[in-house]
């Protein structure tokens, strides 16, 4: 009888507990719910971003036998507005470039597009998102998800790679991944993007490294990327502002350089101590009710 006594005590137990963590699982989003949820905060945050001026400062090297630099890309500009509340980038620093290569117009919209990556609702029907798994960052718990295009249209850029989404915000904290399409005049380096907390409210990209080696027919060149984006101000004004992307000019300033679809110098390949560069520590803000 005792026995008996103590085994009902114990399959009433298991049957509390599965009860318990049914009750827990049924609250907890489906993954089709996540995306769709996160990409309307994207979508939120990306109008958000367009309301506020930065200055974004991109550094472009190119390297030689033991991470010498053997040449430079450098541009520092302003993201304001005009006065008829225009959104416009202003030059502040362009020195001539020295680097080995030519970047290019997709160079040019991967800055302003895929590296600071955000997948709106929008943008959403371009891409194959599938989830493969969690991931603590910092003090952040994220989604993970692999986001791949689902076809390349001719003069469009997209992004081929991982984005970490906050679980709680559900706004994208990290993208890694490259630029694509690419072709063999013309390849893109992979990089890492973080965002920080703005304002206790919105995730904005802050810092962008690639430290990568661009694999030409004609040989392999590596290169180094950073791209910090600073001092956003929220744009205080009468005038509605729309989501349009920050547009950059088609081409950059016709400079003496060596065009990218030529024959690159032979470069040795990258060595295992990749210098550490610090990240933006990922935290909510703790004003944050």
């Amino acid at each position: 009888m005792k026995f008996r006594t103590v085994a009902l005590a114990l399959t009433l137990c298991l049957i509390s507990a599965a009860a318990v963590l049914g009750q827990q699982s049924s609250n907890e989003p489906s993954i089709e719910e996540v995306i769709r949820r996160f990409a309307k905060s994207e979508s939120d945050n990306k109008i958000a971003r367009n309301n506020y001026t930065f200055t974004q400062d991109i550094e472009f090297q190119t390297l030689g036998e033991g991470g010498s630099i053997t040449g430079r890309f450098k541009r520092v500009s302003d993201i304001v507005y005009d006065d008829r509340g225009n959104r416009v980038e202003k030059i502040t620093h362009f020195p001539v470039s020295t680097a080995k290569v030519q970047l290019t117009k997709e160079d040019l919209q991967d800055f302003a597009g895929v590296q600071p990556f955000a997948l709106t609702i929008e943008d959403l029907p371009k891409y194959n998102v599938v989830h493969v798994g969690k991931e603590r960052i910092d003090e952040l718990d994220t989604y993970v998800f692999e986001v791949k295009p689902k076809k390349i249209v001719k003069g469009e850029r997209y992004l081929d790679g991982r984005i970490w989404v906050d679980d709680r915000d559900l706004q994208i904290v990290k993208v890694a991944g490259k630029g694509v399409p690419e072709d063999d005049n013309n390849r893109y380096p992979r990089f890492e993007t973080y965002r920080e907390n703005i304002d206790s409210r919105y995730w904005f990209p802050t810092y962008t490294y690639a430290d990568d080696v661009l694999e030409f027919k004609g040989g392999d060149i590596r290169i180094r990327m950073t791209i910090r984006y600073t001092n956003y101000k929220k744009f205080t004004t009468g005038i509605r502002l729309n989501d349009g992307d920050e547009e950059y000019p088609d081409e950059e300033p016709k400079q003496p350089q060596v065009n990218k679809t030529t024959k690159p110098p032979v470069v040795e390949p990258r060595k295992q101590d990749k210098p550490v560069v610090p990240k933006p520590e990922q935290k909510r803000d703790q004003k944050r009710p």
